[in-house]
């Protein structure tokens, strides 16, 4: 049945250029609270609720209904970053907590595999920015690395028995292709084994695989380890009368990370030292 255009607000069809501009909005929100620290977000939230919102207008002189539109704008605005920068903060918790941990990968679910491999990577010094999605197609892209100027795509299967055979790593291939990237930039990534064929494709195009054992052993590395969030480089555990803490050991470099507000890492490194 087509639907003619005047009925379409009376059915509640979004207007294509309203989503577009919703998605955007959301996009600026997002990649904004990624970057920020907590006091910038707190800093702007203030700005827009009471300096847009409130100052503003008054300063102005705007009539009421303006001065009501103004507030109502600066509230939902500032209250929308503050809650997408909550999200992320916990998202990034949620990271921490499986590498440190969980013990039997095979019990998370598809997202949680790809949040877990990203972790290991960024603590091992990369950007990680995911880009799978949970509602369709990814691109056979699930996590683009930066680190200085190497770009890096990675493919997560979170498959337990099925073989990775030789028509993914060419589907992957052919992405990297398409991306302008050679076959070294490429990283593939399961929870099962890679085909004897796999793995000679693999060679021949330059992707590295990384199955199970792999994944684990990485897994493992990274828990012993923490890299600088300033400079990249390893930080070495310490203590000092506020609780134990990461030090980096790069001369100049002041990256550090307290643990005395994360007991349970800190209990776990102890462990690890004394064993």
């Amino acid at each position: 049945m087509v639907v003619q255009p005047e009925l379409r607000a009376e059915i509640g069809e979004v207007d294509p250029e309203l989503d577009l501009l919703d998605d955007a909005f959301e996009r600026f929100l997002v990649g904004f609270a990624k970057r920020a620290s907590g006091r910038v977000i707190a800093a702007v939230a203030l700005f827009l609720y009471a300096g847009i919102g409130l100052a503003l207008p008054l300063a102005l002189g705007w009539p009421v209904s303006w001065l009501v539109s103004a507030n109502v704008f600066g509230a939902l605005t500032a209250g929308s970053l503050i809650l997408v920068w909550f999200g992320l903060e916990v998202q990034a918790a949620n990271r921490r907590h499986l590498v440190e941990w969980t013990t039997n990968l095979r019990l998370l679910d598809s997202a949680e595999f790809e949040w877990l491999v990203g972790e290991v990577f960024r603590r091992d010094g990369w950007k990680v920015e995911e880009t799978g999605r949970r509602d369709g197609p990814d691109g056979n892209i699930d996590l683009r690395l930066t680190k200085g100027g190497e770009h890096v795509l990675v493919q997560c299967k979170r498959w337990e028995s099925r073989v990775v055979g030789v028509k993914e790593i060419r589907a992957f291939a052919g992405t990297l292709m398409r991306e302008g990237l050679p076959g070294t930039s490429g990283i593939f990534v399961t929870l099962s084994e890679f085909s004897e064929q796999a793995h000679e494709e693999a060679k021949t195009v330059g992707l590295a695989l990384v199955d199970s054992r792999d994944l684990y052993a990485r897994v493992e590395q990274v828990r012993r380890t923490e890299a600088c969030p300033t400079c990249g480089s390893s930080m070495v555990l310490d203590r000092s009368a506020h609780g134990w803490w990461f030090r980096c050991v790069t001369n100049g470099c002041q990256g550090k990370r307290d643990l005395g507000r994360d007991p349970a890492r800190a209990v776990e490194l102890l462990t690890e030292l004394h064993t």
